[in-house]
């Protein structure tokens, strides 16, 4: 590593006048009296340094490199000032023997001269044989004054035998001794380890080398969730970040020899555009991650939420129409990423041609050459598609296409000097080419492959022709939604999509989607469902409803992708209704008649129906790990079933009290022997008990009914694991009265759960039948019997009087979460058109603990009856939905009483009233 270069360095830190002034204190107080004054003057040139290239960071946002730069020419010249003063004031000695010779080596990210504020000190101490007494000593004490200074230091004190030992049985040692630059101290000494290093350790292993940390970058890629498109990364070990950079440096410099990664160039791993897209990526995650230091204060290199909106507006970013400045700013981080990732690519083809070369020189087979085949005017060597010639795709843009179908319907991978070529040229897909119906078929062709679409799809994207052939498509590259929602950016959610979409199809996912492998194989268009796909979130990012104009969009992309008129109609109607199946799904009452009706009013036909219900799953699915459960499939099927009864031709809708026999005929079956509980409890639960609930909870709820009764127990609590939902099946029988339901929703929340539904039933002699589907913060159900325990005290002590529940709330931690970082503002929807018989209100509110406890508190306040609570959570934000009546059994009639009930949701919904509240509670 060549000199360090810094811009006027001196207003960095002058190392001539703090080495004077450090001889003056020791003149003033002596040695020993000294250290105190001396610590506070290296103490001060480190904060003023530090300010200085803060300064300098606000003022250059996007200098990355001159930053980190500037930070290592710092601790530089602190550590020299350190020696020399040591040497010279502390351990003097004149006489040294050969043996007394010590040099300092900046390794790792020091050695490379990338410092972050606040990175680690990486330093090699190495002397000629066996630590002399002197030697410990100086560096004894140059450790000490780091520490001072509260400076975090990595190091390591070798002689050189050991260094050379050690490298190379380690890894980690031998990659921070390749960076190694020489710091200070004895020079010979250092030109000595270099060279020991490069003849003993390095000569001979660089295959070794090459295949440990590549295989090394896979593991830490699979700690980091192995995409470069996780929405918050981490700038430093993540997919696309610093350490894959650094990765190809060190491969180059152990293979190569090389000093700087502009030499990457001359030794043939980088064309001059490629190593200019190198030095702009490192720079701009270089700058990030001195932001990430400067703000936090530590070495922080996750880019989260919360501080995502700081680095943007420190970066400069601005707010555009439909984008805000932080979504901006991420979209170009993710752009770096992927170009990160196009350079590795590019990078370890090269290499293992050089490679492959040199063994065919010095094999027995030299001058042997494997004959690949043609496919299509297509070469393939080893499962490698590629093209015949450096221009190939110059004389017909349509081939860029081409070569990924191909590569799509016999299972190739495209060569990486292919994909390098197809990204130099993809400028070339212009207006022509993408009307072009054979580029339209063929892209047809990979998107609704038999094979493996979503990786020959990523692969297009990636070379950049997927966003030059659907321009659409290319707005949403590496677009992020600033939400705790989504885990990936659009394209990525959407490539994903369509890879759930193609397995689902192959019968590769039948147990976690029954229902959707049956259905797929009735659609009457599978290129709908996969344009659908593709199309559903074309519109995010812009300036108004993403579903509205994404129908537009595909309006005029169909017919462009071959499909007919109908077939485009309800590509357009799907992607303008992708969300209403998840709405309807899980924000409303599915045993509701008019629930059904109105959903089966807008899907029309069971051709709509069919692809909605993939295209919902995929959708939900690819949104990211943990978020599809299996309550989410309970729900999906149970709308799916109930809407195809309505829609299929010649069928007749089952009237109320045929609906009430049939669940009592599947209840039977369910309980056997113990069936004549229905007809001993037939003057208690009336027709809407029946409709509502699924027939295996009716199935727990008798029996337990029958005991409480039987018993003349007037509370009793039920707590088991409902596996069938995925969560915990709460059953509280009570003598109903006001507030039962709010007091049981806070008693949950006290015992750590979070209520996912509700359903509420008076039966007819005035008992409470109140059964609720629970799961931790995390989404997981309870089902540890000290769990359930805990759950059944909580609302046993709170319907008994014996805690005061809102006290209790008030003192729960509620500890600073990453939803911090966002906005929601509170809306409440009332709507009595939803339902016949309730008025169906929803509440939009960031998601926060006991949220529905305090929501049904402000019901109950406003003298509502809840028959039923849905609850629905997208990261940051709930949606919870409730089906009220007032307290003689109608609708909220009146304009002023329904003004009244959404000003007192609204107050429970805000974080501001909340918190004043829950003060004056806890006063």
């Amino acid at each position: 590593m060549s000199a360090i270069r810094i811009p006027n360095q001196r207003a960095v830190i002058d190392r001539r006048r703090l080495s004077l002034s450090l001889s003056e204190l020791v003149q003033k107080h002596g040695t020993q009296k000294s250290r105190q004054y001396i610590v506070e003057a290296l103490r001060e040139a480190l904060a003023k340094g530090r300010e200085e290239l803060s300064r300098r960071l606000m003022q250059k946002p996007s200098a990355g490199h001159e930053c980190t730069h500037g930070h290592a020419f710092l601790i530089d010249q602190l550590i020299r000032v350190m020696h020399d003063h040591i040497i010279t004031d502390i351990y003097p000695a004149p006489n040294r023997s050969t043996a007394e010779r010590l040099t300092l080596i900046a390794v790792g990210g020091y050695g490379r001269a990338e410092m972050a504020p606040h990175s680690d000190i990486d330093i090699a101490f190495i002397t000629p044989s066996k630590d002399t007494p002197w030697c410990e000593q100086v560096i004894e004490a140059i450790l000490y004054l780091l520490w001072d200074l509260s400076l975090k230091v990595g190091h390591s004190s070798r002689t050189l035998s050991d260094m050379v030992r050690m490298a190379k049985q380690d890894l980690s040692i031998r990659t921070a001794l390749l960076e190694g630059r020489y710091l200070w101290g004895d020079q010979e000494l250092y030109e000595e380890a270099s060279r020991r290093f490069h003849s003993e350790v390095v000569a001979g292993t660089e295959s070794q080398f090459v295949s440990e940390k590549l295989a090394e970058r896979d593991a830490r890629h699979g700690r980091m969730g192995n995409s470069r498109y996780v929405v918050e990364p981490n700038v430093k070990e993540g997919k696309g970040g610093l350490r894959d950079l650094q990765t190809l440096y060190w491969i180059g410099k152990y293979i190569h020899k090389v000093r700087s990664a502009a030499e990457l160039v001359d030794v043939g791993l980088f064309t001059q555009p490629e190593y200019r897209a190198f030095r702009r990526a490192e720079g701009f995650l270089l700058a990030v991650r001195c932001h990430l230091h400067t703000i936090t204060g530590r070495a922080e290199d996750r880019l989260t939420f919360d501080l995502q909106p700081q680095v943007a507006e420190r970066m400069q970013f601005a707010e555009r129409p439909g984008k805000s400045a932080v979504e901006r700013f991420m979209q170009f981080y993710f752009l770096q990423a992927k170009h990160v990732g196009n350079l590795t690519g590019v990078f370890l083809a090269q290499l293992d041609e050089q490679i492959a070369s040199k063994r065919r020189a010095k094999g027995l087979l030299a001058g042997f050459k494997a004959r690949s085949r043609i496919v299509k005017g297509y070469k393939v060597f080893g499962g490698k598609i590629a093209a015949p010639s450096d221009d190939w795709f110059q004389k017909d843009p349509v081939r860029m296409i081409e070569i990924f179908q191909i590569a799509e319907a016999n299972g190739y991978e495209v060569h990486p000097e292919t994909m390098r070529m197809a990204n130099r040229d993809s400028v070339l897909i212009k207006g022509q080419i993408r009307k072009d119906p054979r580029a339209n078929r063929l892209f047809m062709d990979v998107l609704t492959g038999h094979n493996d679409p979503e990786t020959v799809l990523r692969w297009m994207n990636e070379a950049g022709v997927f966003g030059r052939f659907v321009p659409d498509f290319g707005k949403v590259n590496a677009q992020m939604q600033f939400d705790m929602y989504h885990h990936y950016t659009v394209d990525e959610h959407t490539i994903r999509a369509i890879g759930l979409v193609s397995r689902i199809e192959k019968g590769e996912l039948r147990e976690d989607h029954p229902l959707a492998h049956e259905v797929i194989h009735k659609l009457g268009s599978r290129e709908v469902i996969y344009v659908a796909t593709l199309l559903h979130d074309i519109a995010k990012g812009r300036n108004g409803d993403h579903s509205v104009l994404g129908a537009e969009i595909a309006l005029k992309l169909c017919p462009r992708f071959g499909l007919s008129e109908r077939e485009t109609a309800l590509v357009s109607w799907l992607v303008r209704y992708h969300l209403l199946m998840s709405a309807t799904s899980f924000k409303r009452d599915l045993a509701d008649p008019k629930t059904i009706e109105d959903f089966a009013a807008q899907t029309q036909s069971l051709e709509r129906l069919r692809q909605l219900l993939v295209l919902t799953i995929v959708d939900i699915r690819a949104v990211g790990p943990g978020v599809w459960n299996s309550w989410k499939r309970q729900l999906l099927s149970q709308l799916y079933e109930l809407t195809e009864e309505r829609l299929r031709p010649g069928s007749k809708t089952r009237g109320r009290d045929e609906r009430v026999e049939r669940k009592r005929q599947e209840v039977a079956e369910l309980l056997g022997d113990g069936s004549d509980v229905i007809e001993h409890l037939d003057d208690r639960f009336d027709a809407s008990y029946w409709l509502s609930e699924p027939a295996d909870i009716i199935a727990l709820n008798l029996p337990h009914y029958a005991a409480a009764k039987r018993l003349t127990h007037h509370l009793s609590i039920h707590c088991e694991y409902y596996a069938a939902r995925g969560a915990t099946l709460v059953t509280v029988i009570a003598d109903d009265h006001p507030g039962l339901f709010f007091r049981i929703a806070g008693a949950i929340h006290l015992a750590g759960g979070n209520i996912i539904d509700a359903r509420i039933h008076t039966t007819r002699v005035g008992k409470a039948v109140d059964n609720f589907l629970v799961q931790d913060p995390l989404g997981r159900p309870f089902h540890e019997e000290m769990q359930l325990n805990r759950l059944q005290s909580a609302i046993e002590d709170a319907l008994a009087g014996k805690i005061e529940l809102m006290p209790q709330l008030a003192r729960q931690p509620n500890p600073r979460t990453r939803s911090d970082s966002f906005e929601v503002r509170p809306r409440v929807t009332i709507d009595n058109k939803a339902s016949d018989r309730f008025t169906v209100i929803e509440v939009n509110a960031k998601d926060r603990p006991a949220l529905l406890n305090r929501l049904a508190r402000a019901l109950f306040e406003s003298t509502l009856m809840v028959h039923s609570a849905h609850v629905t959570h997208y990261g940051e934000r709930a949606v919870d939905t409730f089906y009220v009546t007032d307290l003689l059994g109608g609708k909220l009639d009146r304009a002023e009483r329904r003004d009244n009930v959404e000003e007192m949701l609204l107050t429970a919904a805000s974080e501001e009233a909340e918190q004043q509240y829950l003060e004056a509670v806890a006063d």
